[in-house]
């Protein structure tokens, strides 16, 4: 049984800012500098939402540190993914140096392994990581489902300890959270509200980026109990949700940072911005929100 929270409340999976198609270091510190004050829990570097597949090794150490700087004592996660099993626990000996609250994993991509090689593949890095695994259950993005009986396998291992929940399963969310062995952080951000309510820890939010103390505001009421008062602010968040995820994650939310001038709005090949018709939705839905606060 892992006893402590560490990781529960609203986690940011931060977007990285691109100027001239390289990182833009002084918008990622802006960023991160706009963010941290809001109550977030921490920040999630170099995942899905970051572009991490588009960034070198390099880059992606120059990314963290960054962030580190601009938010010292804000736990921080790293994202990991690939699907060469040497060259992944090689990538988690060099970020076992760094000052991190754990590492982000999912299957491997593309491979679409059995139950027995994901069990192989989670611990090993387990095993390998001087930091907290979180798993990252998202078959959409692996093409390989987690059965609950492999999670729970995996839950016995001391270094595995949470997590994101994006298997489309709410079955299988409720009897993770019944479980009580693995701390569930919702990863699909129109299921943060259920899975708080169900007992989950938390949430790895892209939406977290935009009415940021307004999500987190919400989330301490559910886990309160005052769901009256968390629907309030739950119900006019859902448009605007559904719209960040309207195209691929994360070009709405990168046209939204743009707009609000904290950065520019372009991401890498094969990655392209949102379209101006969605942009001009996000304006608006964001807007109302500002309007009418509750």
């Amino acid at each position: 049984m892992h006893t402590t929270d560490t990781f529960s409340g609203l986690w940011i999976p931060l977007v990285t800012p691109f100027h001239n198609h390289a990182v833009d270091h002084p918008a990622l510190r802006t960023l991160v500098q706009h963010l941290a004050p809001q109550g977030i829990a921490g920040i999630v570097v170099c995942g899905s939402t970051g572009e991490a597949a588009a960034l070198g090794a390099d880059e992606q150490l120059a990314v963290l540190d960054t962030v580190a700087q601009a938010a010292p004592g804000l736990p921080l996660v790293m994202g990991l993914s690939g699907y060469h099993l040497g060259d992944t626990l090689a990538w988690v000996r060099t970020l076992n140096a760094q000052k991190l609250a754990g590492l982000l994993v999912p299957a491997p991509h593309y491979i679409r392994p059995s139950q027995a090689g994901l069990l192989q593949w989670f611990t090993a890095i387990a095993d390998a990581s001087a930091q907290p695994v979180v798993i990252y259950d998202i078959p959409a993005r692996t093409g390989v489902q987690l059965t609950l009986a492999t999670l729970r396998t995996l839950a016995q291992h001391p270094n595995i300890t949470a997590i994101k929940d994006c298997g489309g399963d709410p079955a299988k969310t409720q009897a993770l959270i019944a479980d009580g062995q693995l701390q569930v952080l919702a990863g699909d951000d129109a299921n943060i509200f259920t899975t708080l309510a169900l007992g989950g820890t938390g949430a790895i939010a892209a939406s977290g980026h935009v009415h940021t103390a307004r999500l987190v505001a919400l989330m301490q009421q559910v886990v309160r109990g005052e769901l009256v008062a968390a629907q309030a602010l739950w119900r006019p968040l859902q448009p605007l949700i559904e719209a960040l995820f309207a195209e691929p994650n994360p070009a709405p939310v990168k046209a939204l940072l743009a707009q609000q001038g904290l950065m520019q709005a372009s991401l890498r090949a094969p990655m392209s911005a949102a379209s101006h018709a969605l942009t001009e939705r996000l304006v608006a839905l964001s807007a109302s929100l500002e309007v009418n606060p509750r």
